[in-house]
């Protein structure tokens, strides 16, 4: 388990029972693990976009007597580094500033794979299931596309789930007849209620279900047996999800090795391929 800010952080919320608003306020404390212990409760909620006072009943929520007793706390078992006067994003233009969050983003994303624990079972999970069921709806298709486009090129039998509807239980439940074990969801704000649900059914019909979502403490974090978290971009009208298509790269690499004939597929991929004259050199 990686000893960085972030990590500490997280196992201080975990085994507490959080509303929405505090989930939110958790996810930002996270992604700002090193600033955290520095914040005001005003800061805080300026940052979370939630109320002071919401903050307050957070910390207390968490067993402190107040924000103070919380930030003493995280100084103590969560230390980062101070910010200097003068820090920040002064002079860059929004775009800028988008381009930085994501850069730091996946800085927070490489903390995590510092312990390549979880992505490594998730790889074999992924890799055991025939045929692997990959869920993904609105903001997160596009991700679950990209994974499913490459993972078909390693693996024997994989299903796309892109689409919502009624139609959507009925191909969890094929999946499952066919003898599937595990469904890989790719969860993005805002969260369909629709995902949160077929997580629920992919479970109860007897799936591991292996989440990349944007928090842990998203809301299908409850129907999830294993969550691996990348963060979203915000500082754009719509988000931007860099950390999340990487760590779906990442998870394709970790399955690849669990394959022990991906390369000879890979291979074979590429000689029909080159005698088709698929791709233009």
């Amino acid at each position: 388990m990686s000893d960085s800010p972030a990590a500490r952080l997280q196992a201080l919320f975990e085994g507490h029972r959080l509303t929405p608003t505090q989930r939110r306020i958790a996810h930002w404390m996270v992604r700002r693990a090193a600033e955290v212990p520095y914040l005001s409760s005003v800061e805080m909620a300026e940052l979370a976009g939630v109320s002071q006072p919401s903050v307050t009943r957070f910390a207390v929520a968490l067993g402190f007597d107040g924000y103070p007793a919380l930030r003493r706390h995280l100084r103590e078992v969560a230390p980062g580094e101070q910010p200097a006067a003068g820090d920040g994003e002064q002079g860059l233009n929004e775009y800028q500033q988008a381009v930085q969050a994501e850069i730091e983003n996946l800085r927070h994303l490489s903390t995590l794979l510092a312990d390549p624990a979880p992505v490594e079972r998730a790889g074999r999970l992924l890799a055991s299931s025939r045929p692997l069921p990959v869920l993904g709806l609105r903001a997160a298709s596009s991700q679950a596309r990209g994974f499913a486009y490459f993972a078909a090129k390693v693996h024997p039998d994989v299903r796309l789930l892109d689409e919502g509807g009624t139609m959507l239980t009925d191909r969890i439940d094929a999946a499952v007849r066919a003898g599937a074990g595990v469904l890989l969801c790719f969860a993005l704000p805002r969260h369909p209620r629709e995902v949160v649900d077929a997580l629920a059914y992919a479970r109860e019909a007897g799936l591991t279900v292996v989440t990349v979502a944007d928090s842990a403490f998203a809301p299908v974090a409850r129907h999830s047996d294993l969550l691996i978290p990348a963060a979203v971009g915000t500082g754009l009208a719509f988000d931007t999800a860099c950390a999340p298509m990487l760590l779906g790269r990442v998870l394709l690499e970790a399955m690849c090795d669990g394959l022990p004939d991906a390369q000879a597929r890979l291979e074979e991929f590429d000689a029909a391929a080159a005698s088709r004259g698929l791709f233009a050199e």
